[in-house]
Parts: structure tokens; sequence; C-alpha cells
């Protein structure tokens, strides 16, 4: 049994991957923790709430870092909507409150409780990985993996440095602590989303489930297949959060990886927040991140047709 704790900044991809999390047979989630990335964590947290309750599901959610550890910060409204779900109207009413700790002391705490047990994943800006790794520097020898949504690996970025990927773009210093303290994660990158989407025939198939969980999908994935299909059609419906939280979920998934030396550019005018990837060995470090380059994509459908229809 998976024994899994998601780090979230819950916009509409986040939501997804949620669901698969929550739909899957082999895994346990112990706790969500929530944190400023797409939208304020104050959207964040009703958000993950909705999510549990279209699923209903009832787990311990966490409030965690209001903004980046140093960097400015704004929402990305284009892409998730001012809500972070995609401006839903009919939201699922909560059916359960959130816990009074942190999400930085829940996140110490249960990596205490449980060592070598909890796959970690984030979905966000790493601040409260970050945060809780300055309370207690010897978090990583608790964790059994990190699994992580983020960066580049071929500098094709998607914000204003255009180098770097949105969730390392929002927390720079904290992607460069984490990746720096944890001797080994494995990155889902933006390329890698690129590369895998799903056709619009299949995005339109799922649309068309009708399950509580299929026309919650349809009513908060609107707004992103309209965006996309405006301004980039031929990249296909993206999946950057539920892909990461498949190769989680199903290893087996991931068809192609290679491991290399990753740490975060800091200052540079056009590439802060780029993931920076040593490929040939010139820096002599030994490698920290398995980055996921190849998925099994219909594997992948076949996690989403099975939430949709829980």
């Amino acid at each position: 049994m998976l024994r899994l704790v998601i780090d979230t900044d819950a916009g509409v991809d986040d939501a997804q991957a949620i669901m698969m999390a929550l739909a899957h047979p082999g895994v346990q989630v112990e706790a969500i923790t929530t944190v400023t990335g797409n939208v304020h964590v104050d959207k964040v947290v009703p958000n993950v709430l909705s999510t549990l309750a279209v699923m209903n599901k009832r787990l311990p959610v966490y409030r965690g870092a209001e903004r980046p550890l140093i960097a400015p910060w704004s929402a990305e409204e284009a892409f998730h909507g001012s809500d972070g779900l995609g401006g839903i109207t009919n939201r699922p009413a909560p059916i359960q409150g959130i816990e009074d700790e942190h999400a930085v002391s829940a996140l110490i705490r249960l990596a205490n409780e449980y060592p070598g047990e909890l796959t970690l994943l984030t979905l966000g800006p790493m601040t409260n990985i970050a945060l809780a790794l300055r309370i207690d520097p010897s978090l990583p020898s608790k964790i059994k993996q990190l699994v992580w949504m983020g960066g580049t690996i071929r500098a094709q970025g998607n914000t204003q440095m255009v180098t770097a990927e949105w969730n390392i773009f929002c927390d720079p210093e904290a992607a460069y602590m984490t990746l720096d303290a944890f001797p080994m994660s494995t990155m889902l990158s933006w390329e890698t989303t690129l590369d895998f989407p799903f056709t619009w025939d299949q995005f339109d198939a799922l649309c068309r489930i009708e399950t509580p969980a299929g026309r919650f999908f349809n009513d908060i994935s609107a707004n992103t297949a309209d965006y996309l299909r405006k301004i980039r059609p031929d990249f296909g419906y993206l999946l950057p959060d539920p892909l990461s939280m498949a190769v989680t979920l199903e290893p087996d998934i991931v068809q192609a990886s290679t491991t290399h030396y990753m740490s975060v550019e800091l200052n540079g005018s056009l590439t802060r927040g780029q993931t920076v990837i040593d490929y040939i060995g010139l820096l002599q470090r030994e490698p920290n991140v398995r980055i996921v380059t190849g998925v099994a994509i219909e594997r992948v459908y076949a996690l989403y047709e099975q939430m949709l229809r829980a």
C-alpha cells in the first residue's frame, strides 16, 4: 500500500491528480498540505475541500505557506481561472473542515511518526518543504520518496523567465533548498507534460462521463480546455500534475527516465527558476534527480476513466 502525502496549490490539474489518488485502490492518502502557487492558499484550501467532497472522501487537510520564501507572487489565472478551479459555478459543498495544525508542522510530524513509509508528492511550489527542512534538516532521511511536478529539461519554460516552469518560478529558493537536501527525487517536467498530452478526442470522451466526478471534471476543465484550444490547439489537453500522480501511483507507467545532478538558477535575468541539469557530469556531483521522460499515456487515460467512473 502506497502511503501518500500530497502538497498542492490546487488548481485544475491538481484537483484531477487528487481525484486520481482518491480513486486508486492501491493508495492511502495520509494528508493533503496546501500552499500558495496557482492561486493564494486561501483559495487552494476550499478547492481541495470541494475535490474531496465530490469524491466523498474525508482526510486531514492542512493550510500551509501564504507566499514564497523571497519571490514576489501573482496568481496564474489564465490557465486555472480566478478561483483556481476554472471558475466553477456549481462547486460541491465541503463535507469537512481543515486541521488546526500548520502544514509545515504536519509534514514534520508525519515524517517522524512514519519514518521511511511516506511518499511525498509536490504539485506546486516547494515552499512548505523548504520551511520544513529548515526546522528539521533530517526530513529527507525520513521520507521514502519525493516526487515533484515542475521544472524544465529543455529550457522550454512557460513563464516570464522564459526557461522556467511555473512551480519552480513561483519559489526558486524553495526548489533550490529542496533539491539540495534530498539525495534523490523523481521529476515530472513541463516538457514531459508537452510530450504526453491527451488528444482532444480523448478529452472530449472523458467529459461525456455522466457521474458526479465526471461532471466535476467537465466543469473545472472547460476554462483550461478553451484556453488551450485558442492559443495552442496542437498541444492537446495537457496533464502536468496528473502525470506526476500517475507515475507515483503506478511506477511502471514510466517508460523512460534518466538520472542527473540538478539545481536551480536563482539569479538569471531571463532564467531565474530554471532547473539546471548537468547532463554530462561536468560538475562531478552525484545524481540527485530521476527525470521521467516517457510515460505510457494509455495507462494514464485508464486511470482517468477509473477516477471519473468511481
